[in-house]
């Protein structure tokens, strides 16, 4: 299936050493979907060509920051400040359907059936209630709901992407995102 894809983020060259083992695991288990990978300008030119001898896509995209220091000095994640960076998978248009997957995921058997679920779809979090990880779920990639995505960023922020903060406005009546984004458990 070429219009669809597998699709993760490395933000720099140590999230590359996740995404190389991602990627690896997927292609043990004879995936039949294309392997895109997002990488940021942090990402080392040596470890591009590595990523590209595993995935069929190498993106680079721009680093989004929430900059929203003081609630990830309180959760010590500051790396969560960067996850709003994998917003950018909605870009890819090229494909009608993707799931996504976290870069410290590992597949141990084929997960192609997650292609035969609906847009939006992912694992309820169970350690925050009303909500989803997005450490994998599905998705269909629209110019419109990535400039949506990001515009409620900008004007709600978000510091907890990683959990589906950004991705689960079901509470906030005045959302202006697709309610195929909306998600409620």
């Amino acid at each position: 299936v070429t219009d669809q894809a597998f699709v993760t983020l490395a933000t720099n060259d140590i999230y590359c050493q996740g995404a190389l083992v991602l990627g690896q695991s997927l292609r043990r288990h004879r995936l039949t979907r294309k392997l895109v990978v997002l990488i940021t300008p942090q990402v080392s030119s040596l470890l591009r060509v590595i990523l590209s001898k595993v995935f069929d896509e190498v993106i680079e995209v721009n680093l989004i920051d929430s900059a929203d220091y003081i609630h990830l000095a309180f959760l010590k994640r500051p790396e969560l400040g960067l996850t709003l960076t994998k917003l950018h998978c909605w870009t890819l248009t090229h494909y009608s359907k993707c799931v996504f997957l976290d870069a410290d995921t590992l597949v141990l058997s084929n997960v192609d059936e997650l292609f035969d679920r609906g847009e939006f779809s992912a694992a309820p979090d169970p350690g925050w209630p009303d909500c989803f990880n997005s450490g994998v779920f599905v998705f269909q990639p629209s110019l419109h709901t990535h400039k949506l995505l990001l515009q409620h960023a900008m004007e709600h922020g978000s510091f907890d992407v990683g959990k589906g903060k950004i991705l689960n406005p079901v509470k906030e009546k005045k959302s202006k995102l697709p309610c195929r984004l909306h998600y409620s458990l």
